[in-house]
C-alpha cells in the first residue's frame, strides 16, 4: 500500500479511532484520539506480555464503543 501523506489524511473520517502506542521493552503506553485529535482516554499502560496485550485489546474495544 503506497499511499501518499494526503491520501492517508483523507482516509480519516468521523468514525476513525486513532490509537497511538509508545513501544518499549517492558511497558507500552497507549492513547486514543478521534479524527480531530481530541483525546478519548488518558494514557493506558500495558505490559509487554500476552496478558498485557489482551488487556490492551479489551481497553481499545471499550474506547471504540
Amino acid at each position: 500500500m503506497n499511499y501518499t501523506q494526503n491520501e492517508k489524511i483523507l482516509s480519516i473520517t468521523e468514525k476513525t479511532l486513532v490509537i497511538g502506542i509508545d513501544i518499549a521493552k517492558e511497558i507500552q503506553y497507549a492513547r486514543a484520539f478521534d479524527y480531530r485529535g481530541i483525546e478519548f482516554s488518558k494514557v493506558q499502560p500495558f505490559e509487554n506480555t500476552s496478558h498485557g496485550f489482551k488487556m490492551f485489546e479489551e481497553w481499545a474495544k471499550s474506547v471504540a464503543k
